[in-house]
């Protein structure tokens, strides 16, 4: 019997299955900028040139970390490509950049055509949501790579600013405010520990309800991460954004410092954030120190902005126009210490 690469592992037809059932979701994506189709080796999108005196292309590339434990755990598939277009679009937005397109990569050990279908809805669905056309991508078949049922999710997002708009955070300075939208939950972040507590330590069921959780645990972590082009990317155009922090990996400790000069430091009052009931549970059943829970954690504010004063109170006035909750952080002031949480 003459080996087949079916026989080594690869299903190929699987793989034509795939491109069969997600091309309905990519193709609701697309703008009247993608001159390419689906399955061509390189994706086309055109740029509107016309509308940008000094085009500059903003790219950012992210994953999905361990949080893909818990889809497969719970062999729930259809959110995890949303959180991969949040991770990335929520990046190059901190530099004022409207997001043009997105790729994606799954890799996987046995490709199943149904499980493939579902993560590309939710990466459809995320770029639907903040504007991006998914204009080609990768799933990748590997054999005795992958455990049986799991697989591996990557993205690429490029997007665009006039270059006299960047966001750099150069004219920060002290006296400007620190203002915070919330967060949907954990996002996309400190999930070994969040594994490490409720399933290693605490042996948690992932079908358990929490009191003061609406609904299963297992639910409420895989909520998808949070896409803010809507609302960031009205006040980009409407006032002065001077910097804009995405907290991720490294929680605010690590993340508000990087939009800030180096003679600028942010005082944050963490007693105005709402924090969602998730964050206690994982702190109370891990016995985790607060401050390493910002250290790790969005803690219910996943983007952060620094504004002027004199603009504050017409920006919240805005905000709450449109329905977005905001919070009030804090200050810049002078110093080279990076970030103070006031907890008391």
């Amino acid at each position: 019997m003459s080996l087949t690469y079916k026989s080594s592992g690869v299903d190929v037809k699987a793989g034509y299955e795939s491109v069969k059932l997600m091309k309905k979701s990519v193709m609701k994506t697309f703008s009247k900028n993608v001159i390419s189709d689906l399955g061509g080796f390189g994706g086309l999108f055109a740029i509107d040139k016309d509308k940008y005196e000094e085009p500059v292309l903003v790219s950012g590339t992210d994953g999905v970390g361990t949080k893909l434990k818990i889809a497969f755990m719970m062999d729930k598939h259809d959110t995890i490509g949303e959180d991969c277009v949040a991770m990335c679009a929520n990046d190059i937005l901190c530099q004022g950049a409207k997001p043009l397109f997105f790729l994606d990569y799954i890799a996987t050990g046995k490709l199943k055509p149904t499980v493939v279908s579902d993560i590309v809805e939710g990466v459809a669905n995320g770029c639907l949501k903040c504007g991006a056309s998914l204009i080609g991508g990768e799933t990748a078949e590997m054999p005795g790579f992958y455990s049986d049922g799991e697989y591996d999710v990557a993205g690429f997002c490029v997007g665009i600013v006039d270059k006299k708009n960047i966001i750099n955070g150069f004219d920060i300075e002290a006296g400007d405010v620190i203002i915070g939208l919330p967060s949907s939950g954990l996002h996309s972040n400190g999930f070994s520990l969040v594994r490490k507590v409720l399933f290693d330590v605490n042996k948690t069921d992932i079908n358990k309800r929490f009191d003061n959780l609406e609904t299963t645990i297992g639910e409420e972590i895989l909520k998808p991460t949070r896409i803010y082009y809507e609302p960031v990317f009205k006040l980009i155009e409407k006032f002065n954004i001077k910097g804009i922090s995405h907290i991720t990996g490294g929680g605010f400790y690590e993340n508000i410092p990087r939009m800030l000069p180096e003679n600028c430091m942010a005082n944050i009052n963490t007693r105005v954030i709402d924090t969602p009931p998730i964050f206690d549970i994982i702190r109370e059943l891990g016995d985790i120190e607060l401050d390493e829970m910002y250290r790790t954690f969005n803690m219910g504010v996943g983007m952060v902005m620094a504004v002027p004063s004199n603009e504050v109170e017409e920006i919240i006035d805005y905000l709450k126009e449109i329905n977005e909750k905001v919070y009030l952080l804090g200050e810049v002031v002078n110093g080279k210490d990076g970030v103070k949480l006031c907890h008391k």
